[in-house]
């Protein structure tokens, strides 16, 4: 028996494991993910960050950040993810690109499986894998995204002050945010599928007699046109089959498309494993914990009133506080 390649197999698994072992692995690179990588890295924990596609989550979509406390002037949200990714590096946090499919949560040392096939092992694991909005789905609306088409209202109405713009969905976010938008825009149309809306009567009612606010009902966008920016909408009744082309006002040259028909927590990993609400969003206390000990969430994923990068970066920085007070709780030598 050749006891040196039998000790050498051992000794390298051990020094694999160990390689692979981080105080702190935070799964998504959004500014949540980003935050608790900044906030692990500087408590000196051994911190990794994991993103299966670009860092910066949504906002790497967002041409121009306005609205995040401090900014400097046209920050955008590229910009401000490399500025996060920077710090991240600065202060020693590592990022790799790769997805987690496959999660052991319970006991003391946490076990993720990669799309790579990487096997990593953490004290305390961070989950930021975000949320997206529900697309349209429709030709026009991913090359148009971020030059007319936008999920967010809050993020980039002022970009559409004076023109006018069109909301698609029929829920209480949908009018909502067109109610929000009457504040910017001139004029703010309500594209719905049916005639019924889904939202609470309240909200219909104050929306209805806004001024600003038209309705376009029984419709769905069937195509997003444009040269560079969003210049015309193919709409089409889903009563009738018709369809009709909208042209943005010529001395506009451009209007806004913004979709509200849904937001998707991207936790699907997580069922019947870490507790949610009913739309799948990760339950979670003040302190970010959830129903595991050792496993915190943070940003769009878990449930909470508004999702904006400066909440994302608040739950991060409470998330990794938290997990470096785990571990000195659970694994002081």
């Amino acid at each position: 028996m050749n006891f040196k390649l039998i000790k050498d197999l051992y000794f390298n698994q051990e020094d694999d494991e160990m390689e692979n072992l981080y105080d702190i692995v935070i799964i998504g690179g959004g500014p949540a993910g980003l935050a608790a990588g900044i906030y692990g890295a500087r408590a000196k924990m051994k911190t990794l960050i994991l993103e299966k596609t670009k860092n910066g989550g949504q906002i790497v979509i967002t041409h121009e950040v306005a609205n995040y406390p401090g900014s400097v002037e046209n920050a955008s949200g590229p910009s401000l993810t490399a500025r996060m990714v920077q710090q991240c590096d600065e202060f020693g946090a590592e990022i790799k690109r790769d997805g987690i499919v496959e999660v052991q949560l319970e006991g003391d040392i946490k076990v993720l499986k990669g799309e790579s096939g990487t096997e990593y092992r953490a004290k305390a694991v961070i989950v930021a894998a975000g949320a997206s909005p529900r697309k349209i789905g429709c030709p026009g609306e991913a090359e148009f995204t971020g030059k007319g088409v936008s999920y967010c209202a809050t993020c980039d109405a002022d970009f559409f002050e004076d023109f006018e713009v069109f909301v698609v969905g029929g829920g209480d976010s949908a009018l909502e945010e067109a109610m929000y938008l009457t504040k910017f825009a001139r004029k703010v149309t309500i594209v719905h599928r049916r005639q019924g809306f889904r939202c609470a009567k309240s909200i219909e009612e104050k929306a209805r007699k806004n001024p600003k606010i038209e309705f376009l009902l029984d419709t769905v966008v069937e195509e997003i046109k444009g040269d560079g920016i969003l210049e015309s909408v193919v709409f089409k009744n889903t009563v009738t089959g018709e369809t009709h082309e909208y042209f943005a006002d010529e001395e506009d040259g451009t209007m806004g498309v913004f979709v509200f028909i849904g937001v998707i927590a991207q936790t699907d990993l997580y069922k019947g494993i870490l507790d949610m609400d009913e739309q799948n969003y990760l339950l979670t206390d003040d302190h970010m914990r959830t129903n595991i000990p050792g496993v915190f969430a943070a940003g769009d994923c878990r449930q909470k009133p508004l999702r904006q990068v400066v909440t994302a970066t608040a739950d991060g920085a409470i998330a990794a506080t938290q997990a470096e007070k785990y571990i000195e709780e659970h694994f002081a030598e």
